[in-house]
């Protein structure tokens, strides 16, 4: 897989450097390159005597083995109550012991061995990885099952987790990209589970049994997906999986919390968060589409024309063209379960800041007037195609791939026809997209900054919601008109 890359990029170089040594300078806007061809590998599939699935991707450059265990789990199926317990049991699952093995020598024989195991939750998803040696794998395999189906929750750490969890919302409103971010997704995800957000409260309801529960009710053999990588004997491997996941299950896995989508709700806000710092954090946008909608690929191109890329609208505009800005960017994030998110981003001095947010509005309001060049389209969807096989660069990467598809309920040949259906986008597929799923007029606006120094009000773009900063995160200050 190495050498596929590395001689993939060794073409490309080489023809830029025949382009400069051809005409001189070369503009890079104007080279033009043989089509790159790639072939996606192929992981195999396979299913355990339990009913799981598993990816298989064989590789022995390296004594390495690699496994990640998929879960249908999630934060959003946690009581609001006790939000922030699906990543405390995701953590303390690995740290807190598993299999009657304590968490401290859990860590020394890990250590010892060269191995890792990790382990996490979130918002739809649960994830528990391993890393080994080939020699040591039938060991840590042993771990792994421990950590992801027996793990013990030792209470001294969950009292650590749960300190740690406290101490972050302590800190939380310290960054103004931290603060930014989470009230720009709270904002637009309002009355779903998405947008809820663990507050001390809730941090200090979660109990040891709450874990328990957690990790019982939906950590199961039935619900997970394997990918498997590295240096193994294929038939050795499944004997050793079948013998660790067993049997099939006698009763019939609990159904998932039906969770409704989002609220397609498009109203305009405001919000405010005072930080006495000399750079303003900007973020607005709102809910976006899921990975069914047919708009999805001429999204994709619009992403790059708008704000992905150093050549990108927001880009040029506002950083190169204003130099009112370091960063700049958006992007839709297509839903896999849940609808997404359409957000764009920049900070920017405090003196310029109405003057970033009317050009951001007003660049992703262009996009919904005009179609795109054909300089721009052409550029995007070679960008696009070209770079898909820097999602294939190991083994391990393809074979998570293959299972997340799966996981998520991707049609079949979704990987396959990806770059024929980047290359069939027209300009005109562009700007209906733009049309049905840009709203700037309906913006979820935050601002974290000092409004004293702003160069206009931010009530020019609305009413104006201030966060209390200094209040228990997840509760919200009142609305205030800032002049």
């Amino acid at each position: 897989m190495k050498r596929l890359v590395i001689s993939l990029l060794f073409l490309v170089t080489a023809g830029m450097s025949v382009a400069v040594a051809a005409g001189g300078k070369a503009d890079p806007r104007t080279m033009s390159f043989p089509e790159l061809r790639f072939e996606i590998p192929a992981a195999e599939r396979v299913v355990l005597e339990c009913g799981m699935p598993v990816y298989l991707l064989r590789d022995t450059e390296l004594p390495i083995i690699n496994i990640t265990a998929m879960v249908r789990t999630g934060s959003v199926y946690e009581p609001a109550a006790k939000a922030g317990l699906a990543s405390l049991t995701g953590s303390v699952m690995r740290s807190g012991g598993a299999g009657g093995l304590s968490p401290e020598k859990m860590d020394d024989e890990l250590e010892f061995m060269a191995s890792a195991v990790e382990s996490g939750i979130g918002s739809d998803m649960g994830t528990v990885s391993l890393t080994s040696l080939t020699k040591n794998f039938r060991r840590t395999l042993r771990i792994f099952c421990d950590v992801l189906l027996r793990p013990d929750f030792s209470q001294k750490r969950v009292d650590i987790a749960r300190r740690h969890l406290i101490e972050g919302l302590r800190r939380q409103n310290d960054d103004p990209k931290g603060i930014s971010g989470r009230e720009i997704n709270r904002a637009i995800y309002a009355g779903h589970p998405l947008g809820v957000v663990p507050t001390f409260a809730s941090a200090n309801a979660i109990t040891r049994q709450d874990m328990v529960d957690f990790h019982r009710r939906f950590f199961r053999p039935d619900a997970m997906i394997l990918a498997v990588s590295g240096d193994f004997d294929r038939t050795a491997l499944l004997k050793e999986l079948n013998a660790a996941f067993g049997k099939p299950a006698t009763t019939a896995p609990p159904a998932l919390p039906d969770i409704p989508q989002p609220t397609a709700d498009f109203r305009p806000e405001v919000i405010y968060g005072k930080k006495e710092v000399n750079q303003t954090v900007i973020r607005m946008g709102h809910l976006g589409i899921t990975k069914a909608d047919p708009d999805i690929y001429a999204l994709r191109v619009l992403d790059y024309i708008l704000g992905g890329s150093f050549t990108s609208r927001l880009t040029m505009e506002i950083r190169t063209n204003q130099g009112l800005a370091y960063n700049v960017d958006s992007r839709f994030d297509a839903g896999r379960r849940f609808t997404g998110t359409f957000i764009a981003e920049t900070e920017t001095k405090a003196e310029s800041t109405g003057k970033a947010i009317s050009l951001m509005e007003e660049i992703i309001a262009g996009m919904t007037r005009e179609p795109v060049s054909d300089q721009e389209l052409k550029a995007a969807k070679e960008y696009i195609i070209n770079s898909f096989m820097f999602g294939f660069t190991s083994p391990a990467s393809i074979a998570t791939q293959r299972a997340r598809l799966e996981f998520y309920d991707y049609p079949p040949g979704y990987l396959e026809n990806y770059r024929n259906n980047i290359a069939r986008v027209t300009k005109e597929d562009v700007l209906a997209a733009a049309r049905r799923h840009l709203k700037p007029e309906a913006f979820k606006l935050v601002v974290v900054g000092n409004a004293a120094k702003f160069d206009k009000p931010l009530a020019s773009f609305g009413p104006v919601r201030e966060l209390d900063l200094g209040q228990q995160p997840g509760t919200q200050g009142g609305n205030h008109d800032i002049h």
